[in-house]
């Protein structure tokens, strides 16, 4: 196996949480509703909106935070969480532009 092929190995090994937290259905709906709204929600109302217990919602809250996705500014005695996916989408674009690469190499 060449160099390049290893370092993508590599990648998608380091990749392969960040993928398996956005298969579930419910971690991308927490995604999504807190996309829209910057100032963060707490678990409470994230709960009422996605329909799900608070203990489930504090669950994918804490998978979410584990794999970069989310984050909590601590406001009064609650958490806010925030959307925080930069350094995750930093990590799946640079496996899919090393793919591209790979693949015009072969292409060529």
């Amino acid at each position: 196996m060449c160099q390049e092929t290893e370092h993508i190995v590599e990648q998608f090994k380091e990749c392969i949480p960040l993928l398996d937290v956005l298969t579930d259905e419910k971690r991308q709906a927490i995604i999504l509703l807190l996309a829209q709204h910057k100032m963060g929600l707490n678990v409470n109302t994230i709960a009422e909106h996605i329909n799900l217990s608070r203990p489930a919602v504090s669950h994918h809250l804490k998978v979410l935070k584990q794999s970069g996705y989310v984050s909590f500014e601590k406001k009064s005695v609650e958490n806010h969480y925030i959307l925080t996916v930069r350094k995750p989408l930093e990590q799946l674009k640079s496996l899919i532009e090393a793919i591209e690469t790979q693949c015009a190499h072969l292409n060529n």
